[in-house]
């Protein structure tokens, strides 16, 4: 008897140590009456009870054989029940929901959860990839089928069409309106992260690009306009490549020596949005980065983006030569384009929408439909970050706003104008950093640390 209770002890403690182990962060997929709703899942184990968060909602369950149960309950009454199985990193049930007290018909819907753990592993070394576009998109949308999955940390090398859909060579690829190259599923990344898109190489691939010559409707006078008429029409400026010198093909009298310097942009980049509303066109601009038209989107820049849904799916296109603050021609000189972007998952940095960093600057680009709604946007995004990495109270940031801010105009030609303010990293050295012992400020962009 003595020997079978010690066989079935040592047969318990088996069945324990291969029960899997749940605790971490997993990304979750609700089919929402055949929308996809997304919500991030935090689970903490011990033996076989469970807690954590789903969606910011408190849990509680338990997991038994591979069965997954758990309750979760906001403050308003609302709740989801999840009754599930476990099979490796995949957990697959259904969800019983209620959005608040008042819901006297909860819904089911299908559940899925897949936890966030790179590909590779998190010692993957960094790969660069190199990747041939056959296939380019028109709207920043969640539901296309990503064109190449990465690590974070790894590097892109590809190209883009311009505005209008022709690659390097002249060759239609798609329709106009900022076809994208993309999507890119970058592992690991979940709603809450940011996405870091560090600019290594824009080469211009071609020496031709198209804008035109009439002014938008924001930044053109009433006596401008009227001298203009309808006389504004498209323009093809030669690219010198080896000069690095944009100018008219067939200038007019008074231009026939103007030239300006190359500064290759990227006019559009972006994530993918949240699946529960219309996916944005390419033309459009929001938190989600897109088409923000901002002239320093440029070599050596990093662009910092919230992620909206499990793996971030990145887009990029609509190359730009060269283009004016405010893009006031409707466009800018639009062109092919070999990029070469460094991906990177980053947690905890406090930026809500598009935020840049230069090697000098770091600037909140605020996004809205009328200049002044952007100015404050920038002004907003601004304070937020400064108060979460500097812990500046707000008469403080008035005061360093007051002394410090750059204000640009970034875009005036779309349905979102853009406002950009850029904060001088050398001003802000002189703030006192919260003290982080033995670690940097964790609420600071990693390269601006």
């Amino acid at each position: 008897m003595k020997i079978l209770s010690a066989a079935l002890f040592l047969a318990a403690i088996a069945a324990a140590a291969q029960q899997p182990n749940l605790a971490g962060k997993w990304t979750t997929n609700i089919d929402t009456f055949g929308t996809p709703t997304n919500w991030n899942l935090t689970i903490v184990q011990k033996g076989g009870q469970i807690s954590g968060e789903l969606g910011g909602d408190k849990v509680e369950g338990t997991f038994k054989d591979g069965k997954l149960q758990f309750h979760a309950s906001d403050p308003q009454g609302g709740y989801e029940d999840v009754t599930a199985t476990v099979s490796g990193n995949r957990i697959m049930g259904s969800l019983v929901w209620a959005q608040n007290a008042s819901v006297t018909h909860p819904t089911t819907h299908t559940f899925t959860a897949t936890r966030v753990v790179p590909a590779g592993g998190p010692t993957a070394p960094p790969r660069t990839h190199e990747f041939t576009p056959t296939v380019f998109r028109r709207q920043f949308s969640s539901a296309y089928e990503p064109v190449l999955t990465v690590n974070s940390g790894d590097t892109i090398h590809t190209w883009t069409v311009d505005a209008g859909g022709y690659d390097s060579t002249g060759t239609p690829k798609s329709l106009g309106g900022n076809p994208q190259t993309g999507p890119f599923l970058i592992n690991g990344a979940a709603p809450g992260d940011v996405l870091a898109i560090h600019i290594r190489r824009l080469k211009l691939n071609r020496d031709w690009a198209i804008s035109t010559n009439g002014i938008v409707d924001r930044a053109n006078p009433p006596g401008i306009a009227g001298r203009l008429g309808d006389k504004a029409g498209q323009v093809r400026w030669h690219l010198d490549l080896e000069k690095g010198l944009a100018s008219p093909e067939k200038p007019g009298p008074h231009m026939a020596h103007y030239s300006v310097p190359v500064k290759p942009m990227l006019g559009c980049v972006a994530v993918a949005t949240d699946p529960s509303g219309p996916a944005p066109r390419t033309g459009d601009s929001g938190n989600f980065g897109g088409n923000m038209d901002f002239n320093e989107v440029t070599e050596g820049a990093t662009l910092y983006l919230p992620v909206r849904v499990p793996g971030a799916l990145l887009y990029f296109g609509d190359g730009h030569a060269v283009q004016g603050d405010g893009e006031t021609t409707g466009d800018a000189l639009e062109t092919s384009m070999d990029v070469t972007v460094t991906v990177e998952v980053v947690h905890d940095v406090p930026v809500r929408g598009p935020f840049l960093e230069t090697p000098t600057h770091l600037m909140a680009i605020g996004l809205d439909g009328s200049i002044d709604a952007a100015f404050q946007d920038a002004t907003e995004r601004m304070e937020n970050y400064l108060a979460r990495a500097y812990k500046l109270t707000p008469t403080e940031f008035a005061m360093v706003l007051g002394t410090a801010a750059e204000y640009k105009v970034s875009e005036a030609a779309d349905r979102n104008a853009g406002v950009v303010l850029k904060m001088a990293k050398s001003k802000l050295d002189t703030l006192t950093r919260p003290a982080s012992p033995g670690q940097p400020d964790p609420s600071t962009p990693t390269i601006a640390r």
